[in-house]
């Protein structure tokens, strides 16, 4: 199904569950390359921006989190850009049919916002990247308070659900990371003038807003990086934690087995069934529990004073 937006010459069509005879539709009425429509079809498609003589198209690639709200995933954004035209298309990330749809009531409503959006297809296409960035922003911040929320729990003793949000958080960073950093050439080409537009310059000078979409994007790509160094800290950091509480573990075990081995040999020796001196005593089990105490309080000390002390 295709549905028009359109303020005076200008049209913003999205297009949903789209079918062959939508695809029909493009080829016919804005004569698009047949391996754009090829692209539409298929998804795992690299960000790129293809340039025709009257319209470029445009594949982006921006994140979401999945129904579990845990993981992140990476939806295709594809944007047909003509000079009285854009088609987006329904596997389009959310945003992009959720700004279609206020756009349609507040035109309805004149709202002067909107209508100054539709005064080009350039501007649509940059409130489209905007909000697209916008909600990718809010999404990075949320990353980062995992990342913050791990460099508070690190040193408490939950080691199973600090495991756990340190590999989920991790995955999330490396896919934002791969999925940003070729982006940043296609992005580059709009503020370098590799991508001119259709707007006059002498009207509206496009280099601004474009200026400010590569902004926000190289600001969102310095966070993931960041976050990635942090994580990677702090799994480090976490490993040596654990590694020190397993050693003090292994530590207090030695000890304890270090102290009973000797109180063993004495009581296996004594519990031989052969006649031993002063067996027949009744002092002799006091004598024997006398050394095993005193063979006890020898090793503690003589470990408390090799470690230091040390706890």
């Amino acid at each position: 199904m295709i549905e028009t937006l359109q303020y005076q010459s200008l049209k913003w069509k999205h297009i949903t569950n789209a079918t062959e005879e939508d695809y029909r539709y493009l080829l016919d009425e804005y004569k698009v390359h047949p391996l754009d429509i090829e692209d539409c079809r298929s998804s795992n498609q690299r960000p790129k921006i293809d340039q025709y003589d009257d319209y470029y198209f445009i594949i982006l690639h921006f994140p979401y989190f999945d129904k579990g709200n845990k993981f992140i995933r990476i939806r295709e954004v594809k944007i047909f850009w003509g000079r009285d035209f854009i088609v987006t298309l329904d596997r389009s990330h959310w945003v992009v049919k959720q700004l279609f749809d206020e756009m349609v009531e507040d035109l309805a409503e004149e709202d002067e916002d909107t209508i100054h959006s539709l005064s080009s297809s350039d501007l649509l296409l940059y409130h489209i990247l905007e909000r697209l960035m916008k909600e990718t922003y809010t999404l990075i911040m949320r990353v980062g308070a995992e990342v913050d929320l791990i460099n508070y729990d690190i040193f408490n003793k939950r080691a199973r659900t600090i495991i756990e949000l340190i590999s989920i958080t991790r995955r999330n960073i490396i896919l934002l990371n791969t999925t940003f950093k070729p982006q940043l050439r296609v992005l580059h080409m709009f503020e370098s003038g590799g991508i001119r537009g259709f707007v006059d310059p002498e009207v509206l000078d496009m280099e601004d807003y474009w200026g400010n979409i590569l902004d926000q994007y190289q600001k969102m790509f310095d966070s993931i990086e960041d976050y990635g160094e942090l994580i990677e800290g702090l799994s480090q950091t976490f490993d040596s934690l654990q590694a020190n509480r397993t050693n003090d573990i292994m530590r207090v075990l030695t000890y304890f087995s270090t102290i009973m081995l000797p109180l063993t040999v004495i009581t296996g020796l004594f519990g031989m069934n052969v006649d031993f001196p002063f067996t027949t005593s009744t002092t002799a089990f006091w004598v024997i529990i006398g050394v095993m105490v005193l063979v006890t309080v020898g090793l503690f000390f003589f470990f408390e004073r090799s470690t230091g002390g040390r706890k």
